[in-house]
C-alpha cells in the first residue's frame, strides 16, 4: 500500500485537493510570515487554456528568502509592491510536477512531467522572479503562465530526465549559482558602443604609453573622454578615433563640475571603461564609483599605491565590475581573459566554507576535472568544521585533493594565519569568500599568489566598502570575480551534471521538514543554525524541522538509508515519502 501511494504520487495520479496550504509574506519581519506563525489554507487554483497547474514537491530554503523577509517591500525586486494586499510567496529553489495542462498546451506538456524552474525570469527586460514577483515554492500548488513559458529566454521550465530525487532537483538552483560563479564571462576589450574615460595622473607622468588594441575588430566605443593624458598617447587615441569615427572630449582637470559633466555623457549610467595612468589612490577611489554595471577599471602603473583604496565590494559581487591592470605601458595589456575556474593543481582557500553555499563551492572544486591540489576549508567555529570534515574528507581523498579543515576558534587568529602561510608559502591561487563581511575580503589580501583570483561570492550589498591595497592588481595580476544568481544556461549545465551522476546536489542537505515547519526552517537559515541546506517537502504529513542526525530517533528507517549516516540519498527520500505521504 505504501509503495503504491509513492508510485502514484510520482506519476501525479493522486486526486487533487479542493484547498491547499501556502505561506504568504505580508511585509518585513517574521511576524508577517503567514498568520500567527502558521501557513494559510486557500482554494485550489485552476489553470486556464494557456497555463499549467503544477505541484511543488520540494523547496530548498535560501538566505535570499530571509533577505526578503528582512526587507519586505524595500527589497530591490519588490519596491512599490503593496505586500499587505498582494503578499509574496517565497521559494525559488523548487522541484515541481505538472498536475494540470491547459487546453492549448496539451501537445507540449503532460501530467506527470517534472521540471526545475529557472527562477530569474525576465519578460521585456522586466523581472518576474519566481518566489519574488511571482508566487514561489512555499505553496503546495501554483499556476505557471505566459511569463514562465514565453519569457525573454524562452521557456524557463527545464525538464527532468530520469528519476532524480526531488531534493536534488530543488537544489539544482543554488548549485547553478555555484556553476555561474565558476563560469563568469568578463570583457577582454572596451565595451562595444560604450563610453571610455582615460585619466592621466601626476604619478603616471613621463611614461611613453601606447594604445595597443583595446577593442575587438568591428567593435568600438561610441565616445572617448581624455583628461590630462600625455601628448603622445593623446595623439595616438585621436588618430585611432578619427579612423573609426569616434568623437573625443578632452578635459584638463577632475573638479566636481567636470566629473558631473563627464557623467552626463553616460546618461547617468556610469562609464563602461576607465583607464587610470599612474598609481594615484585618490583618483582610483573616485573613478571606481563612476563605473557602469559591467564596467572595467584599468590601472596602468608601476609604483605601489601610497595607501589602500576604498572599494565597493558589493558592486564587485552584484554589478559585474572588473578591476584589471598592467605594469606595461601598453594600456590594452590589462585586458586578458580573467580566469574564473579554480586553478588546476593550485591551492584554494574557501572562507566561510562550513555554510551551505561554502560547501557547494568546495564540493564543486573538488569534483571538477581541473581540481586544485590543495583545498583549505575555513570557518570561525570548530564545531562547524568538524561536520565539514566528516562530509568532505572522504571525497577529497578519493579525488587526490589535500584537504585542510581549519577554524580560528581552535588555532587563534595568529596561529591560523601562521598555518595558512605554512601550507602555502607563495600564497593562494584562488580565494573564495562566502562570509558576507568586508573584513573577510580584507583579511584575504595578504595571502594572494601571483595571478591569484579572489572570488567574492558572498552577497555583500551594494555600498559595502572594503579597504584594499590594489597594487597587486597591476603588479601581480590579481583579479577579483563575483556573481549574483545564475542564468538558464548555468542551470542547464548543472542539471546535466546531476542527471549524469557527475554532481550529487543533495549531498549538502542538513535538515528536512514539512510545509508547516517552513517558518522554523527560515528562522534556522537566518540564524545559520545548520551547516547545510534545509529542504521542505510540501505534501507530507507534519514533520518538525529535523536534522539528518535526528532522523535516527524520529524516522529510523529513513536514517538507515543515509550514506555514512550523514548524507541525504534518493533511497532516504523515497522512504520519507513512503512513511509520510497522506494515505488517500
Amino acid at each position: 500500500m505504501h509503495r503504491d501511494v509513492l508510485a502514484r504520487y510520482k506519476r501525479a495520479e493522486l486526486p487533487l485537493p479542493d484547498k491547499m496550504w501556502l505561506w504568504p509574506l505580508y511585509g518585513a519581519g517574521f511576524e508577517n510570515l503567514g498568520r500567527d506563525g502558521k501557513p494559510i489554507l486557500v482554494p485550489m487554483p485552476s489553470c486556464g487554456p494557456d497555463e499549467l497547474l503544477v505541484r511543488h514537491d520540494a523547496v530548498g530554503l535560501c538566505f535570499s528568502d530571509v533577505k526578503v523577509i528582512q526587507a519586505g517591500d524595500t527589497h530591490p525586486r519588490l519596491q512599490g509592491r503593496d505586500m499587505r494586499a498582494n503578499p509574496v510567496v517565497l521559494g525559488h529553489e523548487v522541484a515541481l510536477t505538472i498536475v494540470g495542462v491547459g487546453a492549448n498546451l496539451k501537445g507540449q506538456f503532460h501530467v506527470g512531467q517534472r521540471f526545475i524552474i529557472q527562477a530569474d525570469i525576465y519578460v521585456g527586460g522586466k523581472t518576474f522572479a519566481y518566489g519574488y514577483v511571482l508566487p514561489g515554492g512555499l505553496a503546495q500548488y501554483n499556476i505557471i503562465g505566459k511569463e514562465v513559458l514565453h519569457g525573454d529566454d524562452g521557456c524557463y521550465l527545464l525538464p527532468i530526465h530520469g528519476d532524480l530525487p526531488y531534493a536534488s532537483v530543488a537544489l539544482t538552483e543554488p548549485w547553478s549559482c555555484v556553476e555561474a560563479a565558476y563560469h563568469i564571462d568578463y570583457r577582454t576589450s572596451w565595451q562595444n558602443g560604450g563610453v571610455v574615460w582615460l585619466i592621466g595622473t601626476p604619478e603616471g607622468a613621463g611614461r611613453d604609453y601606447t594604445f595597443g588594441h583595446p577593442w575587438k575588430e568591428g567593435e568600438k566605443p561610441r565616445l572617448i573622454l581624455l583628461t590630462n593624458i600625455p601628448a603622445g598617447l593623446q595623439n595616438a587615441v585621436q588618430a585611432r578615433a578619427a579612423t573609426w569615427g569616434i568623437p573625443l572630449i578632452a578635459t584638463s582637470d577632475l573638479s566636481g563640475a567636470i566629473l558631473e559633466k563627464a557623467m552626463s555623457h553616460t546618461e547617468g549610467k556610469g562609464f563602461d571603461d576607465i583607464v587610470i595612468l599612474g598609481a594615484n589612490a585618490d583618483i582610483i577611489e573616485a573613478a571606481a564609483r563612476l563605473l557602469a554595471n559591467g564596467g572595467v577599471l584599468n590601472i596602468v602603473a608601476q609604483n605601489p599605491l601610497p595607501r589602500p583604496v576604498q572599494v565597493d565590494v558589493g558592486r564587485l559581487h552584484y554589478d559585474h565590475i572588473a578591476l584589471v591592470g598592467t605594469m606595461e605601458a601598453d594600456i590594452s595589456k590589462a585586458y586578458w581573459p580573467i580566469r574564473t575556474e579554480v586553478k588546476p593543481g593550485g591551492k584554494a582557500w574557501f572562507l566561510g566554507s562550513a555554510g551551505p553555499m561554502g560547501q557547494m563551492l568546495v564540493q564543486y572544486a573538488i569534483e571538477s576535472p581541473g581540481r586544485p591540489r590543495v583545498v583549505i576549508g575555513h570557518d570561525l567555529v570548530s564545531r562547524r568544521m568538524g561536520d565539514f570534515e566528516a562530509k568532505f574528507a572522504p571525497l577529497a581523498k578519493s579525488r587526490g585533493v589535500e584537504l585542510y579543515c581549519l577554524s580560528e576558534e581552535a588555532l587563534g587568529t595568529e596561529g591560523f594565519r601562521a598555518k595558512l602561510w605554512e601550507i602555502a608559502p607563495e600564497g593562494y591561487d584562488d580565494i573564495v569568500i562566502t562570509a558576507p563581511t568586508p573584513k573577510a575580503v580584507e583579511s584575504a589580501m595578504p595571502f594572494i599568489a601571483r595571478d591569484a583570483v579572489v572570488n567574492i561570492f558572498a552577497g555583500l550589498s551594494r555600498g559595502t566598502f572594503a579597504t584594499l591595497d590594489l597594487t597587486p592588481v597591476y603588479q601581480r595580476s590579481l583579479r577579483f570575480t563575483g556573481s549574483s544568481g545564475s542564468g538558464i544556461d548555468d542551470m542547464r549545465r548543472t542539471l546535466t551534471r546531476a542527471e549524469t551522476g557527475a554532481l550529487f546536489p543533495s549531498q549538502v542537505v542538513a535538515a528536512v521538514a514539512s510545509l508547516g515547519s517552513a517558518y522554523e526552517g527560515l528562522k534556522a537559515v537566518a540564524e545559520s543554525r545548520f551547516p547545510g541546506k534545509i529542504v521542505v517537502y510540501l505534501h507530507i504529513n507534519e514533520l518538525p524541522l529535523t536534522t539528518l542526525k535526528e532522523l535516527a530517533t524520529r524516522l529510523p528507517k529513513v536514517h538507515a538509508l543515509l550514506e555514512r549516516g550523514s548524507i541525504w540519498t534518493k533511497e532516504a527520500e523515497d522512504e520519507l515519502l513512503r512513511e509520510l505521504l497522506p494515505r488517500t
